[in-house]
């Protein structure tokens, strides 16, 4: 049962587009060969540990009497979170839409600009356009210029986005309540980790084993992302919170 609870969770973090796009930028930088790796490292240890930690709290969330009576507290704590992460969800679907609304009204001397971006993907292997560079927010371009320990502390402050703190709520909430023995949620924590990590250790370990090959292809990824990654993290969470609600309500 527990498994029920946390692949989606884990599928959920997965399309999380702002880990994603800051390993983009760092396979695609020229410090990828010593930074790549360290923010993995770094995102793996905070998704890990943080749902880990979510679980040993939820121990101090009172149990149901009688188990046929289900753990009626938790489920309703999960319905809660669940209902939070469809607003954030919206929030963050709405607030994509306004800032495409935005674009499209922009006056007519700012075409030029919004062609470079668009136009950015013709760049060849290896090299930066100015039209790249303003892409995505300006924490998100300087994270290219970061070293290794500053990818791995990058990496684990990612963990305490408001969207990744519900996740790993939601999945800590599971694993106490469903695990049904130490081995059981430890699997679960692991299973959990290795899904929400997935979508950013495979550019990574792509761009470390054969950098050349897949340069053009990743940077093709990272354009199409900024364009359309928000769209999908946002309705990709407003659907867990929606199988979150249905499996809390199972508790009640």
């Amino acid at each position: 049962m527990v498994f029920v609870h946390v692949v989606p969770l884990g599928l959920a973090l997965a399309f999380s587009t702002v880990p994603i796009l800051a390993a983009f930028v760092i396979v695609l930088s020229p410090a990828r060969s010593t930074s790549a790796v360290p923010y993995l490292i770094g995102l793996v240890c905070g998704i890990f540990v943080l749902a880990g930690l979510a679980g040993l709290a939820a121990q101090y969330v009172p149990r149901a009497p009688h188990p046929l009576h289900g753990n009626g507290v938790i489920g309703i704590v999960e319905i809660v979170v669940g209902i939070l992460l469809i607003a954030v969800g919206a929030w963050s679907f709405f607030r994509g839409r306004k800032r495409s609304g935005a674009l499209a009204a922009a006056p007519a001397e700012g075409v030029e600009e919004v062609a470079e971006v668009a136009d950015a993907t013709a760049v060849g292997p290896g090299e930066t356009s100015d039209a790249e560079n303003r892409v995505g927010p300006a924490w998100l371009r300087s994270v290219e210029k970061l070293g290794p320990r500053s990818s791995f502390g990058v990496a684990l402050l990612l963990n305490i986005r408001p969207k990744a703190l519900l996740l790993a709520i939601a999945a800590g909430l599971a694993l106490h309540a469903d695990a049904g023995s130490p081995t059981n949620a430890v699997l679960a924590l692991a299973v959990y980790t290795v899904i929400g990590a997935s979508t950013v250790a495979i550019p990574i370990v792509a761009a470390v084993a054969a950098p050349k090959r897949v340069e053009r292809p990743l940077a093709a990824t990272r354009e199409w992302l900024v364009s359309h990654g928000n769209l999908i993290t946002s309705i990709i969470l407003m659907l867990v919170g929606v199988v979150v609600i249905v499996l809390g309500a199972e508790r009640l």
